[in-house]
């Protein structure tokens, strides 16, 4: 690549700290969206497995599943609005105020759960106060990942961006493995225990994981670009981040929005099915909770890999290819799934969620954050990103809703993760390649 493409930082050269701080940016995210997303995490394995027998009424279980799924959907409400106000937030006071309240108010909202007296203990005011904490982590979720990807990307070197910026997405894989590890032993306890106290666990070790999530991000500096743009910003008129980002790239948010569809996958996968395998076809929930766990443990490695591709030959082919792979295999695995075939339960799975998948999971990050501007990144991030994984949230409850009867009852929940899926696949394809763009100028026409 040639110096007038990708023009050499001159303190990036001199400074050793510089050097050190790409990767420092990359941890502190890795960790970070670890500790967000086992609490996040943590609740939607409740929610397909313990909520429907506590919090809601017991004498119809298919309503309280759909109940309880619902309580996990309800978060993806105040993600839009909290992405407007954290988004704002980060791109006028900077990443890392951003950062610190998500992190302290995902933990104070899931140690909340972990408090909450039952349904039979409290009636209906029991799932109120479990859908108020639940919109609680949607607000803190909707600045994390924004944040996180922006602090990181905004340090990594320039022909790494997408490598540097996927430690954010293996970070949310390593918390749902340490969310389901978590729930691997509680889940084997007897169920009068289970249902007693053993889940709340889970909940309560949240305080834990979020002392040392902010334990490493305390001492991360802010982006040598945000502060740049700080100092211009103070010489001219202060408008509104949200203003300036839907008066020059409200096609961007849009292509964000479509994109962000792809999130179905991932909801379908660790939370629907972990429910119809378990509750539907009967399979034993430790069979299940393993699979999960090993399709992450691959995607750890398999995410940073394909943004390592990513880097070599751009953004767009590496989405497309995890969205409509991921389109394709749902098929299979569903199939498996109604089948009770063990093997390939495992097989289908793990190339679902933990390779092809991993495609789309990985790349996202650096493309969508490098449609915008340094100025509005945060907030085009945050509030794309949450209006699309709106869907996402609420994709489990809209599959309970279209499964059917007998056999083959899973094919319209199939059929809808491919139809999001290729949606996202398409709005990629309409986005500009920024691979090879340099900082300054992305998100510039």
């Amino acid at each position: 690549m040639t110096s007038s493409v990708y023009p050499a930082p001159a303190a990036a050269v001199a400074e050793p700290e510089a050097v050190k701080t790409p990767k420092k940016a990359a941890l502190a995210s890795w960790i970070g969206s670890a500790v967000e997303y086992y609490d996040f995490f943590i609740y939607g394995t409740a929610a397909a497995l313990i909520f429907p027998k506590l919090f809601f009424a017991p004498n119809n279980p298919q309503a309280a599943a759909i109940a309880s799924f619902a309580t996990f959907g309800v978060a993806y409400i105040t993600r839009p609005l909290g992405a407007v106000a954290l988004g704002h937030i980060g791109d006028r006071f900077g990443r890392k105020k951003v950062l610190t309240f998500t992190l302290l108010l995902m933990g104070l909202s899931t140690f909340m759960i972990g408090c909450l007296p039952t349904y039979d203990q409290l009636g209906i005011l029991s799932p109120i106060l479990l859908v108020i904490a639940r919109l609680l982590q949607g607000v803190s979720a909707a600045g994390e990942q924004a944040g996180a990807n922006s602090m990181t990307l905004e340090h990594a070197p320039a022909h790494k961006r997408a490598f540097f910026t996927s430690f954010t997405l293996s970070g949310t894989q390593a918390g749902l493995i340490l969310a389901t590890l978590v729930f691997l032993p509680i889940t084997q306890m007897p169920e009068a225990q289970m249902l007693s106290w053993g889940w709340r666990i889970p909940f309560f070790l949240s305080a834990l994981v979020v002392a040392v999530g902010f334990w490493v991000r305390r001492t991360l500096p802010e982006t040598p670009v945000f502060e740049k743009e700080q100092e211009t910003q103070a010489h001219a008129k202060a408008d509104l981040p949200v203003a300036v980002l839907f008066r020059t790239q409200w096609a961007d948010v849009l292509r964000v929005i479509f994109a962000a569809l792809v999130s179905v996958v991932s909801t379908i996968f660790s939370v629907f099915t972990l429910s119809y395998a378990v509750n539907t076809m009967k399979i034993d929930r430790p069979t299940m909770l393993t699979v999960l766990i090993l399709a992450n443990v691959v995607a750890l490695g398999a995410i940073p890999a394909f943004a390592a591709l990513a880097d070599r030959i751009g953004r767009r082919p590496v989405f497309i290819f995890g969205a409509l792979g991921s389109a394709a295999l749902i098929w299979p695995y569903m199939w498996a799934i109604s089948q009770g075939n063990i093997p390939l339960i495992f097989t289908f799975g793990i190339l679902l969620s933990g390779v092809v998948y991993s495609a789309a999971n990985g790349v996202w990050p650096s493309l969508y954050g490098e449609m915008f501007d340094t100025k509005v990144r945060l907030s085009g991030m945050a509030i794309g990103t949450q209006i699309g994984f709106a869907l996402g949230g609420f994709a489990p409850v809209i599959s309970a809703a279209l499964l059917g009867d007998g056999p083959t009852g899973w094919v319209p929940v199939a059929a809808f993760v491919t139809v999001t899926a290729g949606i996202a696949a398409v709005s990629i394809f309409t986005a500009r390649e920024t691979y090879r763009t340099p900082m300054e100028l992305l998100g510039k026409r």
